[in-house]
């Protein structure tokens, strides 16, 4: 496996992680409970974001500019059901 393919595989690691720990923190039945998911979910999301500058830094994880057509497009989609 190469580099590029590791870091793809430990941002999606990252991203899962992420998700179980904000569910985690959701259903918590007390408040320790859910500081330690909280705890556990910003040093998580610390680490996430580290390997997608990385990533980033090594132009294997590109951002896409949003069109502003779209935009407009999901912006009058969502105010007319309003």
């Amino acid at each position: 496996m190469q580099d590029k393919e590791l870091m793809e595989n430990l941002l999606l690691l990252e991203k899962g992680v992420c998700d179980l720990y904000l569910h985690g923190a959701i259903e918590s039945a007390t408040q320790n409970v859910q500081q330690t998911f909280g705890s556990a979910l910003d040093s998580s999301l610390s680490m996430q974001d580290q390997v997608y500058s990385k990533m980033s830094q090594k132009g294997w994880y590109q951002a896409d500019c949003a069109d502003s057509s779209k935009i407009n497009e999901v912006r009058q989609k969502f105010s007319q059901q309003c």
